[in-house]
């Protein structure tokens, strides 16, 4: 599965409770549309860090990131396009 399914799949079963007609598509507001609350949005960071690998900074808490399948994903995809790996003269 995609970043963007694998993330549509855990708003459908975690936040509408299966219900996938509620979600009118990928680009929908989840705070405007009421899907997210803050509380939400704490859960979803979590989920996001644990299922891609990646860490999510304070200061990229903000709506372009993280309000809509499509931000999430492509905020995913830039975050793992930006790691570095550790090469042994860092450790």
């Amino acid at each position: 599965m995609n970043i963007e399914g694998t993330i549509r799949q855990f708003i459908v079963e975690n936040f509408l409770m299966g219900e996938a007609s509620r979600l009118a598509g990928d680009k929908v507001s989840f705070l405007d549309s009421g899907i997210v609350d803050s509380t939400g949005v704490l859960e979803l960071v979590t989920y996001v860090e644990e299922t891609f690998g990646i860490a999510i900074e304070d200061d990229e808490l903000l709506p372009e990131n993280l309000d809509s399948i499509v931000n999430l994903a492509n905020f995913v995809r830039k975050k793992k396009e930006s790691r570095q790996p550790i090469s042994q003269k860092q450790i």
